[in-house]
This record gives structure tokens, C-alpha cells and sequence, in this order.
């Protein structure tokens, strides 16, 4: 029998591991700590990368402008309405019939034309009336002074005869007389200068039945027709007959807003144009302003003369009055977009040193739109942004659009980080 600790010297346990094996445990051990070690460090890396890049997209990108000076002088558009020199409506003085009409609308006529003439019975009869009171009283005062002589020479005679010739009592008697006559002769006096007053009054009506144009012009409407009843008056009691217009000479009126209202002033020129006239242009010269701002519009009224020989402009008419405004040299402009409303008043942001925002306060100076007028605040030189964001504060970093900036880096730490091991 054979015992098991005797064992051939070439045979090898097999439970006992290989030293080979062993080394390549410990090297593949070796490579996975490196290999989580590289991984950890790589993390990190793009941890960071993608830290600064969270950072630099955090950062507003703003568009920046440059202020503009503004033009030598302002264009500025306006409505305006087209009037005649002198217009009058024309209403009749005295009621009757119309008895026949002269000129029609459209007809250039001269001052005291006969425009139409009214048939007056009513006032004719009346005025016959008073020319006949008139006679009447005129011979009573012819009597009445017949008596008034008669008394005086009367009293005369007996206020010069001798003493004890008259008594005193007829004599004081026949001085009443005279003074009754004299008093009668008077108040037949002042009726006829009543009656007479009162003819003139009539007469003067009968010359109000010619209806005149009141200057040279033209007739732009007439508003009756032969055998119309006519009453008197304007202001509901009587119908309009005519309107006379002298065009000679016209008045523009223009309601100019009130931040627009400082460069108005006399002498100012301007253009009109019409729309019936589109080739043609109107010259206009400011003449005179209410001096006052419209409560109710905040506009000022301006007044403008323009010549018209060819009586080309017409009352009533519409028209674009272009005026060319003066403007400071010192004033810039810039967008609407780039005004910030802010609890301290109006500002504008400007990028400073190391892009960093600055914000300024401004004075606004006119409207025009699209854009407005810095009166100080702000020059030609400072970098504007356009279109802020609200949450932009002073001190802020930006980036500036259409700068060169770290946009890739987002995709590479993306790329990285979908990379890494786990």
C-alpha cells in the first residue's frame, strides 16, 4: 500500500494559484484605479468648464447704438385749415319777400353790390305813416308859433303901456298867455323831432332793403330764391341769404402740439400742400399764435397767411403744412427703444469700461416718433444699448452682439460629460 505523502516530484497541486496569476490581478487592479482615478479628474474638468459656461450664459447680450446728431433743421407735418381773409354770412336787416337776386355763388363781386333787393310792404307803410305824422306835426308847429307870436306881441303892448293904464292883473294875465303859447310851441316842437327821428329810423330800414356785399370778394353761397319770406336777423331768427368771402389774401390755421410749439415763430415759412393740387406747393408765413396752450389738445393755434392771385386756395380747404424748425446743434438723438422708465426718472444705459453697463440719466427733449432728442445726459461718443431688458442694472457685465464669445464650450462639456465613464 502506497502512502499519499509520497508523491512524484513532476506533479503540481492544483488548488495552489499560478504566480503569473496573481501579477495579472494585480495589473488589472492597477489599471482600474487609473482608469476611475483619469475619470474622476475628467469629470471635474468638465464640472468646471460647464460651471463657467452656465456662467458666461447668464450673461445678458445686449445691442449697442450710437447716438446721432440730429439734422440742421426739423421737418415737421401738420394739418392744417384753409380760411379767407374776411368771410361774412350775410342775414337780412329787415323782413319782407325777396323781390329778385343778383349774383349767384361762385360770382366776384365789389364792395356795396346790390347782392339782392326785398320787397318791404309792411315797412313802406309804416314809414308812410310816420312821413305823414310828421307833416302833421310840422303844421301844428307853424300854428303854435303863429300863437306863440301873437301872445308875445300881446304881452309886449301891455307890459309897456303906461301906469295906471292896464292893471297889473291883466298884465300878468297876458304873461301866462304867452308863456302857455310858448310851452305849446315847444312840445309841438319836440313832437316833431320825434316824428322825425322816427322817419329817419324807417328810412334808414328802407336801405336795408338792398342787401350789399360788405367788401370785394367772392359769393360762396347764397341760401334764398325770389319770393322767399325773409325775417330779420341772425342767430335762428332769420335765415342766411349770402356768404362773401375775400380770398385775396387766405389764413391757415394749424393746432401745433405743445413739445413742438417752442420753434414756432412769427416770420417762420412753410409749405402747403393740397391734395386737389399734388404738383403745386403754397408758401405760408407763420404770422401770429394764440400765446396760449389748448387745455383740452395741449396745442397751440397758429396762424399763417398765404398770398393767393390765383385763387387757387379755397376756404374750408384741407391742407399739409410741412414747417422746417431750427434745431440745436448740441442735441442728440436716439431711438425711443433704448429709454429706460425708471422711479428716478428717464435713463439710458450705455456700456462702459470692461462692458460693464452705466446707466445715465437723460433729459428728453422733443417727440418725433421713432426716435427723441437728448437735451443732456448723453453725447456722440457714449455706446448705447437698444432695447434693454427691465432687469438690467447699473454695474451689470454684458456681452455685446456679434462679439466673439465662449459659445462652444456648452457643447464640448455636453459632449464630455455624455462621454465620461461612470
Amino acid at each position: 500500500m502506497v502512502s499519499e505523502d509520497h508523491r512524484s516530484p513532476h506533479e503540481t497541486p492544483t488548488s495552489a494559484p499560478p504566480r503569473n496569476l496573481r501579477r495579472i490581478a494585480l495589473i488589472a487592479a492597477a489599471i482600474a484605479v487609473v482608469i476611475a482615478l483619469f475619470g474622476i479628474l475628467q469629470r471635474r474638468s468638465h464640472e468646471a468648464e460647464v460651471t463657467q459656461w452656465t456662467k458666461e450664459q447668464a450673461i445678458p447680450t445686449v445691442a449697442v447704438i450710437s447716438p446721432h446728431a440730429g439734422a440742421a433743421v426739423q421737418r415737421l407735418t401738420l394739418p392744417g385749415t384753409v380760411q379767407a381773409w374776411y368771410e361774412a354770412s350775410i342775414y337780412a336787416r329787415v323782413p319782407g319777400y325777396l323781390k329778385d337776386w343778383y349774383f349767384d355763388y361762385g360770382a366776384h363781386v365789389k364792395k356795396g353790390a346790390i347782392l339782392a333787393e326785398i320787397e318791404t310792404p309792411d315797412l313802406d307803410a309804416q314809414l308812410a305813416a310816420a312821413q305823414g305824422k310828421l307833416n302833421s306835426a310840422r303844421a301844428l308847429v307853424k300854428v303854435r308859433e303863429a300863437e306863440k307870436q301873437f301872445a308875445e306881441t300881446t304881452y309886449q303892448r301891455w307890459r309897456d303901456s303906461p301906469k295906471g293904464v292896464v292893471s297889473e292883473q291883466e298884465q300878468e294875465s297876458k304873461e301866462a298867455d304867452y308863456n302857455s303859447a310858448l310851452a305849446r310851441l315847444n312840445a309841438a316842437t319836440a313832437e316833431v323831432a320825434a316824428d322825425q327821428g322816427e322817419v329817419d329810423r324807417l328810412q334808414a330800414l328802407e336801405s336795408f332793403k338792398n342787401i350789399t356785399a360788405p367788401f370785394d370778394g367772392v359769393v360762396t353761397a347764397r341760401e334764398t330764391d325770389i319770393g322767399a319770406l325773409i325775417n330779420a336777423g341772425s342767430g335762428g331768427n332769420g335765415p342766411e341769404l349770402f356768404r362773401v368771402a375775400d380770398i385775396h389774401k387766405m389764413r391757415v390755421y394749424v393746432q401745433v402740439p405743445q413739445q413742438l410749439s417752442a420753434g414756432i415763430q412769427a416770420d417762420l415759412t412753410a409749405e402747403l400742400h393740397l391734395p386737389q393740387y399734388p404738383e403745386k406747393t403754397f408758401k405760408a408765413a407763420v404770422a401770429t399764435t394764440s400765446s396760449a396752450i389748448n387745455t383740452s389738445a395741449r396745442t397751440l393755434l397758429v396762424e399763417l397767411h398765404a398770398d393767393n392771385p390765383d385763387g387757387l386756395l379755397q376756404p374750408g380747404a384741407y391742407a399739409q403744412v410741412d414747417f422746417e424748425l431750427p434745431t440745436n446743434a448740441d442735441v442728440v438723438r436716439v431711438p425711443t427703444s433704448a429709454l429706460i422708465f425708471r422711479e428716478h426718472g428717464m435713463e439710458v444705459a450705455t456700456i462702459g469700461a470692461g462692458d460693464k453697463i452705466e446707466l445715465k440719466p437723460v433729459t428728453i427733449g422733443r417727440n418725433l416718433g421713432t426716435e427723441v432728442e437728448i437735451l443732456s445726459g448723453l453725447t456722440l461718443s457714449d455706446r448705447v444699448v437698444n432695447s434693454p431688458p427691465d432687469s438690467l442694472a447699473d454695474g451689470d457685465t454684458v456681452r455685446i452682439a456679434g462679439q466673439q464669445s465662449g459659445g462652444n464650450v456648452g457643447q464640448a462639456g455636453n459632449e464630455n460629460v455624455a462621454t465620461a465613464p461612470e
